[in-house]
């Protein structure tokens, strides 16, 4: 029962578009796999965006063709009949960013939510970035409804904590989550600079993983006189980290 809950994945690259970074990388190693690891993409974040999933196909068969990669459509319909059978076979499921109340909408119409846990626990990695990494949680932190950012409460709850990506990237992010603590709306959890990932095992924080030097997980907690506290922790440096 494994988790990577992330402000990363792919990595941007100026000729083709996307690439396999560091940290899908680790989701990958951790399936522990064999010699070749199926890996599903979800983009319903995204509306199944269509040119998202081009990119992750071109960045797998460019960068790891040893990787079995498919992708689970819902719009206008699912693309695959047996949902429940293609996600559980599965070594690990990828689900990318964007709108994590609509992406938490829509799979509570196809009854993912079950699914997933299901997966997760038959020992499927799960993992993801952004709206990917806040659905495991019970809520954190949304532009989902534009951009001024609210609360989002309805996570699916595999893991009992809040979460909020991007913490060092999107300035608001940082108060809001704080106070969303404090006021007790979000339980205590956990946040991401960019390009740090948090594995669990079970609902246990193993560590935090980085694709670059110079960024934090951050654990926020509501302290004992009603304010948010905030501890940094520093993630082991994956290889093929970048150099900044």
């Amino acid at each position: 029962m494994q988790i990577l809950a992330t402000s990363g994945g792919f990595l941007p690259d100026g000729r083709y578009g996307a690439k396999v970074g560091p940290i899908l990388t680790h989701a990958i190693d951790l399936a522990g796999a064999g010699p070749r690891p199926r890996v599903c993409l979800l983009q319903t974040a995204l509306g199944d965006d269509q040119g998202a999933y081009a990119r992750g196909y071109a960045a797998f068969n460019r960068d790891r063709p040893d990787v079995r990669v498919s992708h689970l459509a819902l719009f206008p319909m699912p693309n695959i009949p047996d949902i429940r059978g293609h996600l559980l076979a599965q070594d690990v499921i990828w689900v990318g960013g964007g709108s994590v109340a609509n992406l938490l909408a829509v799979w509570a119409v196809h009854g993912l939510g079950e699914i997933l846990r299901q997966a997760w626990e038959a020992g499927v990695v799960l993992g993801g970035v952004s709206a990917g990494s806040l659905c495991w949680h019970v809520g954190g932190t949304t532009d989902s409804f534009g951009p001024d950012l609210r609360p989002v409460t309805n996570g699916l709850g595999l893991l009992p904590f809040s979460n909020t990506p991007h913490y060092d990237s999107e300035p608001g992010r940082r108060p809001l989550y704080q106070r969303l603590v404090a006021d007790g709306t979000l339980p205590a959890g956990w946040a991401t600079d960019d390009g740090v990932g948090l594995h669990f095992r079970g609902t246990d924080l193993v560590e935090a993983v980085a694709d670059r030097p110079g960024v934090h997980a951050w654990r926020v907690e509501r302290g004992p006189d009603g304010a948010a506290v905030e501890t940094s922790v520093t993630p082991r440096l994956l290889p093929g980290a970048r150099v900044v």
